[in-house]
């Protein structure tokens, strides 16, 4: 038996329910297939500028005070974000409010008023989102990471826009925008709570069900052949150097990407990883260090990541490299490859404790896959990964042809970093 039910509306829109009657919550997500790369480049960063706006006001709820209220008054919590590919707009609220929580987000999704005198008022607040997240040497690195990887394309282009973009936009535009993509079949409502899917669709059917079907545009494919710099960086007069490595990877639904979850987990997850022992516990190089990877549908990137003092930025290169190379040319131990298990399905288990967990990846998953894969399912393909499989997966992924390095810090130097790269 299914942990959820799936409706498909006529109109395309799907509702996905995962009923959960011990808890007091019920959490409301709606999922639009539209993020950064389904932009033209005159209008990057405008899916997340309207992410901003339909908290804005609609004609039943004219303000922003207004909407707030009417989930805050409840006990609950409302907010958004929007990624590369993707679009979410929740709330979370004691079980007995869903009606008002589906409410609100319907008209939210569908009413909102996008006044050109509130989107004048709201660009100074984007603009100091966009500034915030430069000023912050971590996420700006992160930032710069993703655009040598990918390059000057649609993959690669910053979820918000520029400052200076940012500013040109009109009322149409954002219209426009969604005329586009907020199409009901480009629409997952996920629900997850103290409430059933016969609930959900007696209320979902009268606010959305009435959206009007069309076709969803194609989103421009990523080219491994477009790349940026080998090496990018920005000199700031500060303490630390923060340092990504990166590589492209497969997209979300490749066949490897469990072996990617163990190897990840070996290399880089957590203070009993190989990184965290050799960099920071044994030779002392860096406060903290990490790997990671996320996902497109076509694409993906994989980073380590660390914190260092400029005098030994290169050594740590080095380190985290090697690492990386051992990877390739020895198996992992019969041990350590039970621990990575162990700890990659304890926190797979224990990141879906709640309602809005649940809600989050249902949704995120009927959407960018067109299905919801088991906990079972899920558990079963990460006991099944050998070390060949992780020393393959690290031979496709580990080359250093294709790495590319960000840093920002004090008194960088490319050439020198290039060389660390080999």
């Amino acid at each position: 038996m299914s942990d959820y039910e799936i409706t498909t509306l006529p109109n395309g829109l799907r509702v996905i329910t995962a009923t959960m009657p011990s808890t007091q919550a019920a959490s409301v997500n709606i999922f639009v297939g539209v993020g950064s790369r389904s932009e033209p480049q005159h209008l990057n960063g405008i899916t997340h500028f309207l992410e901003h706006m339909v908290f804005k006001g609609t004609e039943k709820r004219p303000s922003a005070i207004q909407i707030a209220q009417e989930i805050e008054g409840a006990g609950g919590t409302l907010n958004a974000y929007t990624n590369k590919e993707f679009t979410c707009y929740w709330n979370i609220v004691p079980f007995d409010r869903f009606p008002t929580a589906i409410d609100v987000a319907a008209d939210m999704l569908l009413n909102s008023k996008l006044e050109q005198q509130e989107i004048e008022r709201e660009c100074p607040v984007v603009q100091q989102e966009l500034k915030r997240n430069h000023d912050n040497p971590a996420a700006w690195a992160a930032r710069l990471i993703g655009q040598a990887v990918y390059g000057p394309q649609p993959a690669g282009w910053d979820v918000g826009g520029t400052v200076e973009l940012v500013a040109t936009w009109k009322r149409e535009d954002f219209l426009s925008h969604i005329r586009e993509w907020y199409k009901p079949g480009n629409i997952v409502l996920s629900v997850a709570g103290n409430v059933t899917h016969q609930q959900v669709l007696e209320y979902t059917i009268p606010l959305l069900g009435g959206m009007e079907p069309g076709p969803i545009p194609p989103v421009q494919p990523y080219d491994p052949a477009i790349t940026g710099p080998r090496v990018v960086t920005e000199s700031r007069p500060i303490d630390q150097c923060t340092l990504y490595l990166g590589l492209p990877i497969f997209g979300r639904d490749d066949p490897d990407r469990y072996i990617l979850r163990i190897l990840n987990d070996v290399l880089g997850a957590g203070m009993s990883s190989r990184l965290f022992l050799e960099v920071r516990e044994r030779r002392g190089l860096a406060y903290s260090v990490s790997s990671g990877y996320g996902y497109l549908s076509d694409a993906g990137v994989f980073t380590i990541s660390a914190g260092v003092n400029r005098d030994r930025l290169c050594e740590t290169i080095q380190v985290c490299l090697a690492e990386a190379d051992r990877l390739v040319r020895e198996p992992v131990p019969p041990e350590e490859l039970r621990k990575a298990k162990d700890h990659n399905i304890g926190r797979f288990r224990l990141s879906l404790e709640t309602a809005f967990a649940i809600g989050q990846r249902n949704g995120e998953l009927l959407l960018t896959k067109g299905r919801v894969e088991t906990i079972d399912e899920v558990v079963a393909a990460i006991e099944a990964v050998t070390p060949d499989d992780i020393q393959r997966v690290a031979a496709r992924i580990f080359d250093r042809a294709k790495l590319h390095a960000a840093v920002v810090g004090p008194d960088l130097d490319e050439a020198e970093i290039e060389a660390a790269l080999g």
